[in-house]
């Protein structure tokens, strides 16, 4: 159990928390919500130990504290070749522990030490911790050859998943996650949430995802002037119980000054008169004993709306035979071909697909980011487009403030407009001040949102691009962005894991998947089911893999990719017996080419039968409370060589298996 009492947090002159108590119970999915800059991060701090309060106490079970026993995504990401997988298995700090002592045993030839070392090394799972660590890269949509790359290979974003995969790993019992779904794509969160369900120990989110909130917390701290409010329930439940509190409270109040108005008529009417003098004293101690109750005050909510545009073009964008990539040194890489639709005036189209299909790099093309690879893109006469970048330095400048980049774009767009005209429509969202002048690189990522935001409206486009615009907006700038959407005439298409922002503005979906563009024919829910049962099968298909290379030591036999050699119907007998032949001599090639890979394969799966059989008896017997001290060091040993050897004999066979696919796909 986590008890705050009374606690007080100063960061520089700001107050951010003020006589603030709640207490957290074990096993309970928090999530703690609150405007940016309240202050959440900060009491994230404060129990992980970052932070010194200023008043107050906190009580969190010294087990929590003791290594292992709380995981949180770490910020800072190394600089390290370490493979992904081997990253994700250092987050495990319990087994890591588990193996220093083995080798602090071994270095130091001390029996016993060996002994309860290697004990405490089965316990914390080391034979299956690779493919543990692994099903959560996979979880997160990582794939294949990635699993082993090394860290410094991956971008910022799958680094922030490495990091999560590593928290994820530690077996802790309070696990604490600040915004962990910024860098995900829906797939990746579907599967995090349905993770985070199984979670058995105490956790606590900071999310501005209501549908996130709502699927995996079952109680609500909410921070707000500098006081923490708990709630049972999750998003929704929390929104409609402090609306009816606020509500009450607003009744309170009221009723109240309607007393002390009464109380202060009846003491300035009657103090004077020697009759009523008694009872004008009393009622001038009971407005001294009343606790006086404050207005219900809240943040001013933030709202904007996007212009009427000039035009809508009919079509707004035709594509044909478009392909979508991008080019290096070495040439062009196309990521998503062929594709052939039309953009209609007032369409609210969702664009869905796994990280990685090209869903950024479609909406790139559209926004003239990059070029196509091949293809034509026609855009409608008078087509205006308005694009928000998921990386939002892709249309700032760094040394620039919100006014320069105001005034540039002014130049641009409306070059009659006044410096006063600008400041005001900065006000409008938030930058008031000497925030007109600050720069970019010094803002926060809810910051640059809203300066990007301000930019598009400014531009009164009909066609608005967003990939992914919420990734770094509160819940309250994320409600204004959907009633501005729901108001736009033009068209939209949104590229995001808010299911929220799916789901109150689009009305289609095109689905981005293995290299192409389709409609999606169902609503978000069917999409989530669509994402769980591929989910399964996937999982079925590799269930099913790892029992056929344990139990058959032969695989079966692959038909040949040359069914494109196939006679058609009309085709003439004498067609049908060349291309017999050529069929032939297609599979007998193909058969000498992939019979030396599926013997080495066979001896491979033979071997590896034999030692995952070897490593469970060992495993058993270590169970044994009778096993002598001698006896479990040498065991342990074994263990340890047959854990080494079934990885080096799994990497082998998933090589052999690779090598063998490619040729039987040609």
């Amino acid at each position: 159990m986590i008890t705050l009492k009374n606690i007080t947090l100063r960061r520089g002159t700001k107050v951010v928390l003020q006589g603030a108590s709640a207490t957290l119970h074990g096993g309970e999915k928090v999530g703690l919500i609150g405007r940016n800059g309240a202050g959440k991060s900060s009491l994230f701090s404060l129990l992980t130990g970052r932070l010194q309060l200023d008043g107050g106490d906190i009580e969190i079970p010294p087990s929590w504290l003791a290594p292992g026993g709380m995981a949180e995504v770490a910020q800072n990401m190394p600089e390290t070749d370490d493979s992904a997988t081997d990253f994700v298995l250092q987050g495990d700090t319990r087994l890591m522990m588990a193996r220093q002592a083995v080798a602090e045993a071994e270095a130091g030839d001390d029996g016993n030490a060996m002994a309860e070392a290697y004990t405490a090394l089965a316990d914390a799972g080391d034979f299956d911790a690779p493919a543990r660590a692994q099903a959560l890269l996979m979880g997160l949509g990582f794939k294949g050859a990635q699993l082993e790359a090394p860290v410094n290979s991956f971008s910022g974003g799958w680094r922030m998943r490495l990091q999560l995969a590593r928290a994820l790993m530690c077996p802790s019992q309070l696990l604490l996650l600040d915004e962990p779904t910024n860098h995900l794509d829906l797939d990746a969160l579907v599967w995090l949430e349905a993770w985070l369900q199984r979670y058995e120990g105490t956790m606590i989110v900071i999310s501005h995802d209501r549908e996130f909130l709502d699927a995996i917390t079952k109680v609500t701290l909410h921070l707000d002037e500098a006081k923490l409010t708990r709630y049972t329930g999750g998003y929704t439940a929390f929104e409609f119980m402090r609306a009816e509190r606020m509500s009450q409270a607003a009744a309170a109040f009221a009723k109240q000054q309607d007393r002390i108005a009464h109380l202060n008529k009846f003491i300035a009417r009657f103090k004077a008169k020697a009759s009523k003098a008694k009872q004008a004293q009393s009622r001038v101690k009971a407005l001294e004993r009343m606790e006086k109750l404050g207005p219900v005050l809240t943040a001013a909510d933030f709202e904007f709306e996007f212009r009427e545009p000039e035009s809508l073009p009919n079509p707004m964008l035709a594509l044909r035979d478009l392909d979508c990539g991008y080019r290096n040194d070495d040439g062009d890489v196309t990521i998503v071909h062929s594709i052939n639709r039309s953009v209609m005036p007032g369409q609210r189209i969702g664009i869905l697909g796994a990280n990685g299909q090209g869903k950024s790099t479609l909406v790139k093309t559209l926004a003239h980011m990059q070029p196509a690879i091949a293809g034509d893109i026609t855009e409608g006469k008078g087509l205006s487009i308005g694009y928000f970048a998921q990386q939002e330095l892709d249309v700032l400048q760094l040394d620039s403030g919100p006014l320069l980049h105001m005034i540039r774009l002014a130049k641009q767009v409306n070059p009659q407009a006044r410096e006063q005209e600008l400041r005001d429509f900065l006000g409008r969202f938030r930058f008031v001040g000497d925030m007109v002048n600050q720069p970019v690189g010094q803002m926060s990522g809810g910051e640059k949102a809203r300066l990007v935001l301000a930019l598009i409206v400014w531009q009164r486009p009909n066609l608005l691009l967003l990939d992914e615009p919420t990734n770094h907006l509160d819940l309250t700038t994320r409600e204004a962005l959907s009633m501005a959407l729901n108001g736009f005439e033009g068209t939209v298409m949104l590229v995001s894991h808010d299911r929220a922002l799916l789901r109150e503005v689009c009305d289609e979906f095109w689905l981005v998947t293995k290299g192409g563009v389709s409609e999606f024919d169902g609503d978000l829910d069917d999409y989530q089911k669509w994402l769980l049962e591929q989910s399964r099968l996937q999982a079925a298909e590799m269930k099913a893999a790892a029992k056929q290379a344990a139990a058959a030591p032969a695989p079966a036999p692959v038909a040949a990719p040359v069914a494109a050699l196939a006679p058609s119907p009309a085709a003439s007998s004498g067609n049908r017996k060349e291309e017999r032949k050529a069929q032939a001599d297609a599979n007998q090639k193909l058969a000498a080419q992939t019979k030396p890979i599926k013997q080495a394969l066979a001896k491979v799966e033979q071997r590896l039968a034999a030692a995952s059989e070897e490593r469970d008896r060992i495993g058993e017997a270590l169970a044994d409370p009778a096993l002598g001290a001698t006896e479990r060091v040498d065991l342990g040993r074994k263990l340890k060589e047959l854990g080494d050897e079934i990885d080096e004999l799994e990497a082998k066979w998933l090589n052999l298996s690779e090598s063998l696919q490619l040729l039987q796909q040609g």
